[in-house]
């Protein structure tokens, strides 16, 4: 390709530039940017708000000798396009090659696998103290944004990055977003810094101990160049602060940041080209609640600072008044906080990504389950999904399902989630775990009893072989069963394990009398999960067992037939690995 971006092979090639190229190789870089990203999907917003900052740091410093950590990464495409990736954002050909965060796999720039959030000040002290360590000299560079300062992690390396005392220094990418509108007390200072011009005597950063450096024109390459080579090869912990716009540069991404943040493949803004959408659990869950809300002043809705991917649409927020609440990227936080809205009497229902959730397994652990607070935690995106490695959702039946105290239930049908958010709506007893599906099915109404939610459901009565699905994997069972019926002409039993936290005893000690096999089925890792339970309740009887589910291990943008192949998890695989048996 021509033009400055064409010359980039490296960061040392950004070095080089003059002031107006730099310029160039900024409008360059975000007109590759908006074209490729419109098309392969991904984070549009915060990479077109950090482009100059991007160009400015390459630069300034000596990458890879001087370290830099992206917080979240969303932010770090055209850090690849410097470092020799350019290809997957200029080359049709090449869109897919690199995953959309950082990743050692790909580039020796690229430190840590990054795609939650709050984590990077903490390596960056660790980093710098391992140079300080082994004698070393460079700089080490963290970078902050998307509203990774309400995030308890922030603080704890800010704090700590005083006490390493020497070189480490914090770029704070101040868009005034997170994926929403940023919530917490810390962000109205940050309004006050924006106001004052990093004046005001009141400052989050010095309160800390640290040094702190304001630049207003956060998306001005040439102040931000002179803002970095005043404090490379500085001595001691620095706060550069600067101001900038999410969506920089693309009308419609400026007017819409929190759409704007994360676009799917072929998005268009302008919706000529969209599909009637299908009816989704996060919609089903919004009318749900807006009904409940209506009728129940106590009900209050939560949510740890990453609304679009539970369904938490602004106009659905904005109905719910008081009764919606929002405590920024703080999933420990807002598990505690909604255990002491459950003990102070209302009725909190957390709504929460798979993949962030794993965030707040202590106090899952200690402030729901020790505590039974009665507190409903929906969540969302678990199972198998083609999506990159920092985003899977793959661990959360390992992970709710061993704690004492919580009920986890797994509905596989519109109509079971319903029942089953209802009952933990209004129960008194108990916090719930409740793993929403990602499909929506139909099925009979009254498989959930709300007077015995640990009772699982049996769908048909068989006998030889009885499949056991967990949620999702219903689907997979009936297809499981036909293909048995039509091939063996074996009639298999069809039970749904609506609980994954307990068992159904009495159901399951009905199995061994006429059945000789039991499947498991679970979207979800079969080490320590629901599948190995079922199989050492059986274990010391002559019931023989096959465990469906995944390796332990991580799959990075694994396309879903591809690992559904690898874990054998189709009705034509498990029939013919029953066949195997001879059975």
């Amino acid at each position: 390709m021509s033009g400055v971006l064409g010359r980039i092979e490296s960061s040392a090639d950004v070095r080089s530039l003059s002031l107006g190229e730099l310029q160039a190789l900024c409008d360059e870089a975000r007109s590759a940017l908006i074209d490729a990203v419109m098309a392969t999907g991904g984070h549009l917003g915060p990479n077109l708000g950090f482009v100059e900052a991007t160009v400015a740091l390459h630069h300034v410093f000596d990458f890879p000798t001087d370290k830099l950590v992206f917080d979240v990464s969303h932010q770090c495409y055209t850090h690849k396009m410097l470092t020799g990736r350019k290809c997957a954002y200029t080359d049709p050909e090449h869109y897919d090659e690199y995953t959309g965060f950082t990743n050692p796999g790909e580039s020796e720039y690229d430190l840590f696998r990054a795609g939650h959030t709050s984590q990077a000040v903490s390596l960056a002290c660790g980093l710098a103290k391992a140079r300080d360590l082994l004698k070393q000299r460079h700089n080490v560079i963290a970078v902050l944004g998307d509203g990774a300062l309400s995030g308890g992690e922030a603080f704890e390396g800010l704090d700590n990055a005083v006490t390493v005392g020497t070189n480490l220094i914090v770029v704070f990418n101040d868009n005034q977003r997170s994926i929403a509108e940023n919530s917490g007390g810390i962000y109205e200072n940050l309004a006050e810094l924006r106001q004052t011009k990093g004046a005001c005597k009141n400052n989050f950063f010095r309160t800390l101990g640290l040094d702190y450096r304001y630049v207003e024109e956060g998306n001005d390459v040439e102040a931000l160049v002179a803002a970095f080579e005043e404090i490379r090869d500085i001595d001691h912990p620095v706060v550069v602060h600067i101001h900038t716009k999410k969506g920089k540069g693309l009308g419609w991404a400026e007017k819409n940041p929190e759409a704007a943040h994360s676009i799917p493949r072929g998005f268009d803004p302008t919706g000529a080209a969209t599909k009637p959408k299908e009816l989704t659990y996060q919609q089903i869950t919004r009318d749900y609640l807006r009904k409940k809300i209506a009728e129940d002043p106590s009900v209050i809705v939560v949510n740890a600072g990453a609304p679009s991917g539970v369904g938490l649409t602004p106009d659905f927020r904005d109905s719910c008044g008081d009764q919606f609440f929002d405590t920024g990227i703080t999933e420990q936080h807002a598990v505690a906080f909604s255990a002491g809205l459950a003990r102070g009497g209302a009725k909190p229902v957390f709504m929460v990504m798979a993949t962030f959730a794993q965030r707040a397994f202590d106090q899952l652990v200690q402030e729901l389950g020790l505590n039974r607070s009665p507190a409903t935690v929906l969540v969302f995106g678990a199972g198998f999904y083609d999506i990159d490695a920092t985003h899977a959702g793959t661990l959360d039946v390992v992970m709710t399902s061993n704690i004492p105290g919580i009920t986890c239930l797994a509905p596989s049908t519109c109509e079971e989630y319903l029942d089953m958010l209802d009952w933990s709506v209004d129960q008194r007893e108990r916090p719930v775990v409740i793993r929403v599906p990602e499909k929506v099915l139909h099925g009979e109404q009254g498989a959930f009893d709300r007077m015995r939610p640990t009772g699982w459901h049996m769908a048909r009565k068989g006998s030889r072989i009885a499949i056991l699905s967990l949620g999702s994997t219903v689907e997979l069972a009936r297809k499981t069963a036909e293909l048995l019926q039509e091939r063996d002409g074996i009639q298999a039993t069809i039970i749904e394990a609506l609980n994954y936290s307990s068992f159904d005893v009495r159901l399951l000690n009905t199995l061994p009398a006429e059945h000789d096999l039991a499947i498991t089925l679970e979207a979800g890792i079969l080490c320590g999960g629901f599948g190995e339970k079922v199989a050492r309740f059986f274990g010391s009887s002559p019931m023989r067992i096959l465990c469906y589910g995944g390796k332990k291990e991580f799959l990075d943008r694994v396309p879903t037939e591809e690992f559904f192949k690898i874990y054998h998890f189709t009705a034509d695989d498990i029939v013919r690995d029953i066949e195997n048996l001879g059975l």
